[in-house]
Order: structure tokens, then sequence, then C-alpha cells
């Protein structure tokens, strides 16, 4: 495995993200793939998601929908310490995910005008949980703890029908499912779980909004479907960047890397450091530890290939440069006076600072939200959150007095943009009478 070297020491390019390690994800080709698949579901409803998971999942459903018997079995037989860590997991989630209720805020503008901002949960939601490489019964927590934190009155969860497990999702996802109290959940995965979702079948209601990560199909459906259904974000493969100085611990940033490695093949991982000692030492670490841990080939793929890299800056100034640039998913620091480099940083999904803040943690137990945008679009998007589920609406009360005021401005207003009509509708409600209201 030979991880990439890319040495920006001396002066920075003019576009950062042109240099720098990327994925390449052609999700508009991948659009085309699915639309079919989409149109397939839209026409034909629960017998095409059927026989579409019949070709890709290889297995042949009777429902769609998984039993409630099946969730209550699949809870009684989780591993205790599996229950035990999903219920930390979901505990320390609602304390952070409760505290980001919204409150109504109304404003008085003037004597008997008023906006009030009303904070209200979309209808209802789809939650996607993967199902590939890995179990992801967190993604589980992540995605419905903020939904029923945001009040949403009806959420349904789907993952891939897996031939191992008699074309159910996994148990441990059934369970998860069950100790957060959802009894509507679907054994479909891919394109045509999120065409589920936004068109509704016979065994399955429409939804307003689909959130969760999933591989690039379910990425595409979801840039294919958007304003028919709301949707969190493009979800792509995992990253993880790491900004470092001598101060670091290589043994700790080798195996850091390495656990975002580990999700796919596609995976990426990049270290942002002024040392080319640590980058040696870093680099000698991931020869040792991936060789000794369980997907290793999967991770030396994903850590070889063009997604990853070493990246070399002069100092720490270009440091931030860089990863403010990358506008990583997770973006750790591990540099001397780490908490004051970390409030220098604007672009990143989430940020872990020092040794005992790693990405793994955030995955399951930190109490934060591990659904985060990827590809760079953490400059202008956030992470999943309660904020995600609600949509603010204006509530605007004036009185005759507070309308009469504000009368002549809206009139000139309106005259101004060659909008007539928008006047007349304040001059009705007053006749002629309002000063200035009669040319306004």
């Amino acid at each position: 495995m030979v991880i990439s070297r890319i040495d920006l020491r001396g002066s920075l390019p003019g576009d950062l993200r042109d240099v720098l390690p990327r994925a390449e994800l052609d999700v508009e080709a991948a659009v085309e793939r699915v639309r079919p698949i989409c149109e397939d579901v839209r026409r034909r409803g629960v017998a095409a998601v059927r026989e579409l998971t019949k070709r890709f999942d290889g297995v042949e459903l009777e429902s769609t929908r998984v039993p409630a018997a099946a969730l209550e079995r699949a809870l009684a037989e989780l591993d205790p310490k599996v229950q035990a860590a999903l219920e930390e997991s979901i505990r320390r989630a609602r304390k952070v995910h409760r505290d980001q209720r919204r409150t109504d805020i109304t404003t008085t503008v003037v004597p008997g005008g008023t906006v009030t901002e009303r904070w209200v949960p979309v209808d209802r939601v789809g939650l996607y949980v993967p199902g590939g490489r890995a179990v992801y019964p967190s993604s589980v927590v992540m995605n419905v703890v903020p939904a029923q934190e945001a009040g949403v009155p009806s959420l349904a969860v789907t993952s891939p029908a897996q031939p191992d497990f008699g074309g159910l999702p996994h148990p441990v996802i059934l369970a998860a499912c069950a100790l957060l109290g959802v009894e509507e959940v679907y054994a479909v995965g891919g394109a045509q779980a999120v065409a589920m979702f936004a068109y509704g079948t016979e065994e399955c209601a429409p939804v307003t909004m689909v959130t969760g990560p999933g591989n690039i199909w379910v990425a595409a459906a979801k840039r294919l479907l958007k304003g028919r259904i709301g949707i969190d974000s493009e979800a792509g493969p995992t990253e993880i960047a790491i900004l470092a100085d001598a101060t670091a611990d290589p043994v700790h940033v080798a195996a850091d890397l390495i656990s975002q490695a580990e999700h796919d093949v596609i995976a990426a991982a990049v270290l942002v450091t002024d040392s080319e000692e640590l980058a040696d030492a870093v680099e000698a670490e991931l020869a040792v530890q991936v060789a000794a841990t369980k997907h290793s080939e999967r991770i030396a793929e994903a850590l070889s290939g063009r997604q990853s890299g070493i990246v070399l800056v002069s100092d720490l100034e270009d440091g931030l440069a860089v990863v403010n640039a990358y506008a990583a998913e997770h973006l750790e620091i591990m540099t001397a006076d780490a908490h004051e480099v970390a409030a220098r940083v604007r672009n990143a999904g989430a940020i872990f600072i020092g040794p005992y803040s790693p990405v793994s943690l955030g995955d399951y137990l930190a109490g934060s939200n591990h659904v985060l945008p990827t590809g760079g679009c953490a400059c202008h998007s956030s992470g999943l959150s309660v904020q995600t589920f609600l949509r603010g609406i204006h509530v605007v009360d004036y009185t005759r007095e507070a309308l009469a005021e504000a009368a002549p401005y809206v009139c000139t207003l309106a005259d101004a943009e060659d909008l007539p009509a928008h006047g007349a509708a304040i001059r009705a409600r007053f006749g002629w009478s309002i000063p200035g209201g009669r040319n306004g």
C-alpha cells in the first residue's frame, strides 16, 4: 500500500480544490441509470419494487414491509452488550438533539404589526439506512432521533433486504428500530427505496422528505427526485481529514485514517501537516496497522486511491487554508492549541478536537450526528439535525392601523416594480383615504 503525497510547501495554488485528493464520483451519470428504475416504481408501485429487489438483492419479497413480529424478535435476540451500547447512543443523541429544538418567536415590527416564525415539522419522512459492506444500526439512531425530537408525526425506515436474513434487513438494524419505537420498516434498498418513498406504493405511503446516507445509486435517486421530496444531502463516500503538527501521535493519526478507510474502497483519508517527520511516521504506522486489521485489503485500496493522501504545507496557517478548502465531512485537529486552531475552521461537517475526540466517537456515541455533508459540500451544507426536519413559517398579523401606516410604502414599491395590482390590493382596503394612497 502506498499513500500519495502532495507537497504544497511554499505558495499555495489559487484554487486548492483542484489539487486536493477527492473521489471521482459521477452522480449525474448515475442519475440516468436510476431514472428508469424510479419511473418503473412510479408506474407499477410495489410490483416494481419487488422485481427490482429480486434483481439487485437476490431476494423475493412477499411484502416490502417488515412484520412487527420480526422487529420484536430482533430486539429479543439482540446481544445485551449491543443493546446497552445502542441505548447509551440513543440517550446521548437525544440529549444533544433535544437542545436543537427551535421555539416560535414573535417580532413586533410596528405597533399593531407582528411577524411570528413558527417552526413546524415536515409531515412524513423516509429514513434510509445502508446495508452494504457493513451493518449500520448507528445510522438508525442518527436518522430517527432528530426526526423524533423535531416532532415529525410519521416516519418510516428502510434498509436493503438481506438474503442471509430471510430477506429482511440485518436483525441489529431491526432491533435498533424497535428500541426507538419505530414500527414502520421496509426491506428495500437502492434507488427503488427512494422512489418508493417519493411516489408511494400500495404498501408504503409517500413521504415529504428522505434522509440518510447510501451508495451512489441512492444519491442519484435523491438528486433525481429532489423537488418531489425534500432531501438532506447527496451523501457520497465517507471522508476524514486530519490537520496535525509535530505534537500529534502518529499512532493515533494512522489509526483514525484507517478507521474511515474501513468503510469503503472509495472512502477518503487525508492528512494535512506541516511536519515531514510526522508524515513519515504516519506512513510507517499505516503499513503496520493496515496489515494487522481485519479489512486490510479494502483499507489499503482506499488509502492508495486518488481520494486519499498526505498533504504537506509550510505551516498551520496554510494547513487551515487547505482544510477549509477541502471542507471535510469529518475533520480532526491534532495540534498544539487545538481548540484555538479548531475555532478558525469554517468548513467542516463536524470537527473533532484533540487526541481524545476521534471520529469513531462521533460515529457512535459523542451525541453529535454522523450523517454529514461529503464531497466538499460542508462549505455550504450542515449535517443532519432537528432543523433538517423543521420548516420556518412566517405568520403575518397586522391591524388596520398598522397596514395604513405601511400602505404608502407598499404602493410606491409596487409601482416601482410595475405591479400595480399589488398596490390596488392595499388601496382597496382603504378607498382613497390614506395620504398619498391614490398615487403612492
